[in-house]
């Protein structure tokens, strides 16, 4: 174990698989280890690609594909490295890890939904629309990134009997084949002791004849991030294929397990920060969540998304509704956590002025709003 508390640990606790199997330091770097397709474990979590990074973290030092975190913690908000040494700071720094400890799988691109801040890369419902666009990843609509399960099992298996945390994504998790099979793995290996957490649509609860709440009740913390960002129309339209009467539904059917904890994670974009705080009110008075039950999560790429862009007039139509939220969230007595996290979307939206990129929203939203069928004047 390192003598110091490194820049960030995922290098020491994280396992992320990503697109074409690309194992990498986290969601959000492209920093490279290697691939869970041909390389063996071994190779990948001691190899000289992870071992550099190690050493360069250790040192105190960034690297400089770590933008997506230092341009966030520059504008005021939580990154995924700070969150990382939140979670697993003390167990890193009192225990011997050799091990991954957190995964974050993304076993394919199978998505029933075609949001418009995603793309193909991260969900096969994008590949009608992105073949139209020019703009597909490969000539078929499902892009599996890990092609053999149990040779990633056979590879993977025993650091992921032993792990704390399983994060799943997508794509959509909860509509991924390998999702199931590897719970029902975990299940039969009786390694139920970790914590599931997912970002999902939760769109269903039952796929290829999996009923994902018989494989919950093994487990002793699940963690659902349901990706909205908006109620109602809205929100369908931003998540093509949302519907907002099954996505209520689905949070009824599991109000009574005590073991797992519903959040909304919206996507803060140019298309939901200013609905933040009604969608926040919505599901707190629906009891779809506690009133600590929000997540947010920053858009950085594409750009032409980024709340950056806003011109100045919508972006003071933004302060204005976050300043009603603020007077409403004192009288309600809200968690401060909650109101945190709304200062730092508006801290975030006005820490720079990239409104030149307004034109290319403008320019994309037509795009899909003609190929739709949709348009954006309606909201």
């Amino acid at each position: 174990m390192p003598n110091q508390t490194p820049f960030c640990l995922m290098p020491w606790v994280h396992y992320h698989v990503g697109n074409a199997g690309k194992v990498k330091a986290c969601c959000v770097a492209n920093i490279p280890y290697g691939d869970c397709n041909t390389d063996s474990f071994e190779e990948i979590w001691n190899g000289d690609a992870i071992t550099q990074i190690r050493e360069k973290f250790q040192k105190g030092e960034s690297d400089n594909r770590c933008g997506v975190c230092m341009r966030l913690e520059a504008a005021g908000g939580k990154s995924i490295r700070q969150e990382t040494h939140e979670k697993f700071g003390t167990y890193f720094e009192t225990n011997k890890v050799n091990l991954p400890i957190y995964f974050d799988i993304r076993f394919s691109n199978a998505c029933n939904f075609a949001c418009r801040t995603c793309w193909h890369g991260a969900s096969s419902g994008w590949f009608p629309e992105a073949k139209k666009l020019k703009r597909n990843l490969g000539d078929e609509a499902l892009l599996q990134n890990i092609t053999d399960f149990d040779r990633f099992i056979t590879e993977t298996g025993d650091a992921l009997l032993q792990a704390k945390e399983i994060y799943f994504a997508g794509g959509e998790p909860l509509v991924s084949k390998e999702h199931y099979l590897l719970l029902d793995w975990l299940v039969k290996n009786n390694a139920t002791q970790m914590k599931l957490r997912y970002n999902t649509n939760f769109s269903v609860l039952n796929f290829g004849g999996n009923d994902v709440l018989n494989f919950w009740k093994h487990f002793p913390e699940v963690e659902i991030l349901a990706s909205i960002d908006a109620y109602g129309k809205l929100g369908e339209y931003i998540r093509k294929g949302m519907d907002w009467e099954v996505f209520q539904a689905n949070r009824e059917a599991i109000r009574s397990l005590q073991h797992i904890r519903f959040v909304i994670a919206p996507t803060i974009s140019v298309l939901s920060v200013k609905n933040l705080p009604e969608l926040y009110r919505t599901c707190l008075m629906e009891q779809m969540i506690e009133a600590d039950g929000l997540y947010i999560n920053m858009l950085d790429r594409p750009l032409y998304y980024n709340t950056k862009i806003l011109p100045a007039q919508m972006k003071e139509e933004v302060v204005a509704e976050y300043q009603k939220f603020y007077h409403w969230a004192e009288k309600k007595q809200i968690p401060q956590s909650v109101i945190d996290q709304f200062k730092e979307c508006e801290v975030y939206m006005l820490s720079e002025n990239l409104s030149k990129h307004w034109a290319q929203f403008e320019k994309e939203t037509q795009l899909l709003d003609d190929l739709r069928g949709e348009s954006c004047c309606d909201f």
